[in-house]
């Protein structure tokens, strides 16, 4: 009888491991919404309008899109500026930012909507709504 009871425990305590770690890119915050990062944001300039990105589309300036390191392509997420509170839902279409403590590049349609394009860079928080 002790082992199917030990059994019956570890099966109990992986599923709720499971449903704990809905968020396996970040942690959960208080709103249980998968907090994927927060670090520096900064954006595409204007110049790069048209040329293709990594998922092998083109960028638009005024779509509003972002890259990431890891995220895969198509996710969406929303991107929360700190110091003002602005957010913008963007996807993912590209990869970068590559400068340490920056943890996403969104394009300038986005950076508008954030209120960064006098600073450059902005503290944010990521929050992943879905994924893909």
């Amino acid at each position: 009888m002790a082992p199917v009871r030990r059994f019956i425990s570890l099966l109990w305590i992986a599923l709720l491991s499971c449903s704990c770690s809905a968020c396996s890119f970040g942690r959960m915050d208080r709103d249980r919404s998968c907090v994927a990062q927060r670090g520096g944001a900064s954006f595409y300039g204007g110049g790069l309008d048209g040329c293709k990105t990594a998922s092998g589309e083109r960028y638009h300036a005024n779509a509003y899109t972002a890259a990431h390191r890891k995220l895969p392509f198509g996710t969406k997420v929303c991107v929360k500026n700190l110091k003002n509170g602005n957010e913008i839902t963007v996807r993912i279409n590209d990869r970068g930012p590559y400068v340490k403590g920056r943890v996403i590049d969104v394009s300038e349609a986005a950076a508008h909507r954030l209120g960064m394009t006098r600073s450059g860079v902005v503290p944010v928080e990521v929050v992943v709504l879905n994924d893909r």
